[in-house]
């Protein structure tokens, strides 16, 4: 499935509709280049989920908590991450218990396309605005964005 984000208004839409139907476990990987809009379409999300204060790319830190959510989202950037095994090292696993996952970089933390509650976007440059291509595991059949 493909959607034409041409601005910045239809990425805040498009990360409303997926903050809308996420749920517990679920996972959204987000994947594309340097400034694809990775960064931009999670912070639509999280303020979609009610966060009213910043929303910081979590490229140095790796991961930020958002514990004001219910449930809890975590937002991490695997950007830096050089090996997959260096995201249980910084304890992905406990992160991850009873939250929602949004995943920048996923392939550096060995990706999460396995996973039923995986909703899989790359994000394309088309001229000004951008293209979304989203896939969905089991779990995300009835809840396609």
């Amino acid at each position: 499935m493909t959607h034409d984000l041409p601005d910045l208004a239809s990425m805040d839409a498009f990360g409303q509709r997926i903050a809308q139907v996420m749920r517990v476990g679920d996972v959204i990987s987000l994947s594309g280049g340097l400034g694809a809009g990775k960064t931009t379409l999670a912070r639509a999300i999280i303020a979609a989920r009610g966060h009213r204060g910043e929303v910081p790319s979590p490229t140095f830190t790796i991961v930020e908590v958002y514990d004001d959510l219910a449930p809890r989202l975590v937002h991490a950037d695997f950007y830096r991450l050089e090996d997959p095994s260096e995201a249980a090292e910084i304890g992905l696993d406990d992160y991850r218990d009873g939250a929602i996952l949004i995943a920048e970089w996923p392939e550096n933390a060995g990706g999460f396309a396995q996973e039923a509650g995986c909703l899989q976007i790359t994000l394309e440059t088309v001229g000004e605005g951008r293209k979304a291509i989203v896939a969905g595991g089991a779990a995300w059949q009835e809840r396609m964005p």
